[in-house]
This record gives structure tokens, sequence and C-alpha cells, in this order.
């Protein structure tokens, strides 16, 4: 039987808790207070908190995650270039092992890679400093990214929030949520990373940068009329200014 509220509760701020427990299943009342305030709800911590254990909004563990996952909804196709994102890393090393990790980002539309961000060390906040550089003003709505401590930080979560744009996090052990990146992915590490020899950090940026360069602009795509990411992104962008 579900829990029954006053006609006084006030059940917008209901509504917006419970979306916000759904798309962060592992925040606690604290960070979804936090939000709140950061889209204009003038709340304190108490009335969040009695809220939020009234309605069952607590913290999900491993034996209730999949359940508190299970109801987020599917993504529509995206239907225009820069409509939206996705985001993953991808990690190799030098030939003197050297560590170092790969953000990538790719159009779900065009499939064309605005970019990779390569160094040893990339923080939530190198993040969204990396995004405004590659973006400028033409940001997407939305950017699909996985539950890794980058993306659920507080300096993405700022980020996205000052400038409008949705995070979408897939499900713990659903790469199909993040397809995009997937593919993307794999074939950076089957054309490049396992068919190149790393001497350097700056040797390792140099040639993945080159391979994406040619992702974008040479490779032909089936599934997009055997065009390249940069050849179907610029036909769908002239075919919408016509329409």
């Amino acid at each position: 039987m579900g829990h029954r509220f006053s006609t006084k509760e006030p059940t917008a701020l209901l509504a917006k808790m419970r979306e916000l427990a759904t798309q962060r299943p592992r925040f606690g009342y604290r960070r979804i207070c936090e939000l709140l305030r950061r889209r204009g709800h003038k709340v304190n911590h108490k009335r969040v908190y009695r809220l939020y254990r009234l309605d069952g909004l607590h913290v999900r563990t491993k034996r209730r995650r999949r359940f508190a996952a299970s109801p987020r909804a599917e993504l529509a196709k995206a239907t225009r270039p820069g409509q939206r994102w996705s985001m993953d890393f991808v990690s190799d090393h030098t030939s003197a092992g050297r560590c170092f990790r790969i953000l990538t980002i790719v159009d779900q539309f065009s499939r064309r890679s605005p970019g990779v961000l390569v160094d040893t060390s990339i923080t939530g906040v190198r993040v969204a400093r990396f995004l405004d550089e590659i973006a400028g003003s033409a940001l997407p709505e939305t950017i699909t990214v996985d539950n890794g401590p980058e993306f659920i930080s507080n300096a993405l979560d700022q980020w996205a929030s000052e400038r409008g744009v949705k995070l979408h996090f897939s499900r713990p052990g659903k790469p199909v949520d993040n397809a995009f990146s997937e593919s993307f992915n794999g074939r950076l590490r089957d054309e490049c990373l396992n068919a190149s020899w790393f001497r350097t950090l700056v040797d390792a940026r140099t040639m993945i940068e080159s391979w994406v360069h040619d992702y974008n602009h040479e490779r032909p795509y089936s599934s997009l009329d055997g065009l390249t990411p940069m050849e179907y992104e610029r036909t769908q962008i002239q075919t919408s200014r016509v329409a």
C-alpha cells in the first residue's frame, strides 16, 4: 500500500524529489536537497529529510539498485546533430608503463566525436572545463554517462545545472544504455590503441587525436548512408535549414 500524505504536503516538491531520486539512485537526502535548491526550490534539509523518508526514497542498496534503475525511461532516438552526446572513459599506457585515461565524447545522431581528452588524471572539474572548451555555446541537450566518480561529481553536476544540460545516467551493468560510447570506444581500442605504440603521453595525445580526425572526416558509415560523420552532420544541418 502506498504512502499517504496530507493535503498540505507540497506535491510538486515530492514529484521533483522522486524524479531526482530515480535519476540519482546513490544520492542521499542532503544531496537531493542541494539539487532542489539549485533548481529554485526554497527548502530546508529537515523538510526534505521528512519527505524523503516518508516516501521511501532512501539510498538504494545493492539489493534494490536494479529495482530503482528499472523504471528509468529510455531516451528517444536523437533527431538532429548536437542534440545528445555520449561520454565515457578508456584507459591505456605508454611503452614505459605510464597509465593514462581518455575521455571520449560522441554525438549520438551523427556519430561525430566533438573531441577527446587524454591525460594521466581527469577529474570532474577537468571534464566540465573540457566540455566548455569543445562545445562553446553549442552544448547538447543531454549527455549520457555511466556512474563513474567523475560523472557523478558535484563539479559536473553543477556545470550541467548552470548550463541547462541534462545528465542521463546509464544503469550499472547495462552497457546498452550507452551503446554509442561502447561502439566508439571499441573502434578506438581496435584501430588505434591496440595498433599503436605510445612512447610518451604527448605521443599518445597526437596519435589518438589524429585517429579521431580520421574517424570524423574519412571513415564512411553504412548506417549514415555511406557518409562520414562530418559529411552526414553537414548534410543534415543543410537539410534542416532548407526545410
